[in-house]
């Protein structure tokens, strides 16, 4: 598996995971567009990809002015083989080089996201007026 800083080329890819997970499975897509990835990948923040064989695999992208993770998702095909750990420990390397504070997230309460970032040591904040659970991670929590 190969790791690497995510490019604008990479959208239709990431695109094509996104709407393949089973979980926090996104019900309009109208909602994010290419524009959006774009935005969040050269100008919000940055984004990484797992590739496979030239397929990508995984993505996660941080958003530095809003200091949340925008996206964090693995093709069906490739769960349970890691992926989603290294993306989510390179996507926070980056993100505490950049800034000490505070990271969050939100995701569907009752899915295995919510268990791993749980793992992972995000605390819970709450939830967002969607009713999905809402996570915080210092840079504190984080080093340890």
């Amino acid at each position: 598996m190969l790791y690497r800083v995510a490019h604008p080329a990479d959208i239709p890819a990431l695109t094509e995971v996104r709407f393949a997970v089973r979980e926090n499975v996104l019900r309009n897509r109208a909602l994010v567009t290419a524009a959006d990835y774009l935005d969040y990948l050269t100008r919000r923040g940055q984004g990484w990809v797992a590739e496979d064989a030239g397929r990508i695999a995984g993505f996660a992208i941080a958003d530095a002015q809003d200091h949340s993770i925008w996206a964090l998702f693995v093709h069906p095909y490739f769960d349970r083989q890691g992926i989603g750990k290294t993306l989510h420990q390179l996507l926070l390397t980056w993100y505490f080089t950049q800034t000490d504070h505070s990271i969050w997230l939100s995701t569907a309460p009752g899915t295995r996201a919510e268990e791993f970032y749980r793992r992972q040591g995000w605390q819970e904040t709450g939830r967002t007026s969607s009713g999905e659970v809402r996570f915080e991670l210092t840079k504190q929590q984080w080093i340890q």
